[in-house]
């Protein structure tokens, strides 16, 4: 069972460090959004094309009356990412030990 273990253990570390990179992404896309970069940069376009698989679904899923003239998409986005952090990681981080 040691080797289940193991593998949850790296499965719950790997999840962890893509869910801290796509917060970061996210965060300077958004900060990026306030002094209107030139969209044909190569580091915009990575950014965007990088999180608007994950702020595109959160924005069509909003309200129209929900929509203020900014994007509060971003601000979702960093909810469900800490969420999945602490429950997700720290749920399979607990299996794993219990497996040992």
């Amino acid at each position: 069972m040691f080797v289940l273990s193991n593998l949850l253990s790296a499965f719950a570390q790997i999840v962890d460090v893509v869910l801290h990179i796509l917060y970061w992404l996210i965060l300077i896309r958004a900060l990026l959004s306030w002094v209107n970069p030139d969209p044909s940069n190569p580091i915009v376009l990575i950014l965007q094309k990088v999180t608007e698989p994950i702020l595109n679904p959160i924005r069509k899923r909003l309200p129209l009356n929900f929509r203020f003239g900014i994007d509060i998409s971003p601000i979702i986005a960093f909810l469900l990412i800490m969420f999945l952090r602490h429950f997700l990681v720290r749920t399979l981080i607990d299996i794993a030990q219990r497996l040992r």
